[in-house]
């Protein structure tokens, strides 16, 4: 993965003004920085499409809206999407139904094709043989080690976490 980057207006070598920052996931920033931090307004770019629209205060977001690559607003009130009584996609419901015979078995279509001995798991494709995912077009995602932070869409991996508190605690050898 490439480190951060960012493009945009500074003051004394500090994100100040408007920028653009990118995190090694790809994620993107888009917005009002202030003191280095996202301030203000600003929108978070996702690698698969979807995008959160807030307003910031140094570096949190205080109000925004999550929208999924689809077009699907999320709320957290009165959400009628994926119920338990309504089951159909987001597509399904903005475009209605496939014809009979047609089945839609995920909400891209047509689906992604999934590579030979490979797993689709929502963000790309699994690759038992080497214990990586990749995105849909192919760039190296995370390995399976890693899991993602709900958070952020950052790698989580549990078991460094469990390396460094034993190393923290000088019980290197015993696992927690």
């Amino acid at each position: 993965m490439e480190p951060r980057s960012y493009k945009g207006d500074q003051k004394n070598g500090i994100m100040e003004g408007t920028g653009e920052y990118t995190f090694p996931t790809e994620t993107t920033y888009i917005g009002e920085m202030k003191d280095g931090m996202f301030h203000g307004k600003g929108v978070m770019h996702f690698p698969n499409g979807s995008k959160y629209e807030a307003t910031w205060e140094k570096g949190l977001a205080k109000q925004g809206t999550f929208t999924f690559a689809d077009g699907l607003v999320f709320q957290d009130n009165d959400w009628a999407y994926c119920d338990g009584y309504d089951r159909r996609f987001y597509s399904e419901r903005c475009n209605g139904l496939r014809p009979a015979g047609e089945s839609q078995l995920t909400d891209s279509h047509p689906p992604h094709v999934i590579p030979e001995g490979c797993y689709d798991c929502g963000d790309g494709f699994y690759y038992p043989s080497n214990r990586i995912v990749k995105t849909y077009t192919g760039y190296f995602l995370r390995t399976a080690a890693q899991r993602l932070s709900h958070a952020t869409g950052l790698p989580n991996d549990s078991s460094e976490r469990k390396r460094t508190r034993r190393a923290a605690s000088g019980n290197q050898d015993q696992e927690q």
